[in-house]
């Protein structure tokens, strides 16, 4: 079986989840982002894209994040580098070689 080489995976990366913090009786009282995993990725900018939106201007970045296989990992959760977080909008798994999986993210600023 193939594995992917390890030169090509050369940033480290967190992976994030939305989780909920609760109080003693049960009740949401704030959400904050967990750490589920730090793993080495390949990531690539597809495209950008800048607007006015709301009299500020924002710009958007579509990228394709590659990390090895691994379970648990979905739409929703996010992906942070550095200091720029991007959202996973889809998750691209390979399930025949079940060496990689591909992340389609945003990063909005």
């Amino acid at each position: 079986m193939k594995t992917i080489r390890a030169g090509l995976l050369n940033r480290q990366v967190k992976i994030q989840q939305l989780t909920q913090t609760k109080d003693e009786i049960g009740q949401i009282i704030g959400t904050d982002w967990a750490d589920v995993a730090t793993v080495w990725a390949n990531i690539r900018h597809l495209s950008g894209t800048e607007a006015i939106k709301a009299d500020a201007p924002t710009s958007t970045v579509r990228a394709s994040i590659r990390i090895r296989y691994r379970a648990g990992i979905d739409a929703g959760m996010r992906v942070l580098h550095g200091s720029t977080a991007y959202d996973i909008q889809a998750v691209l798994p390979d399930e025949i070689g079940r060496r990689h999986i591909d992340l389609v993210c945003e990063a909005v600023s």
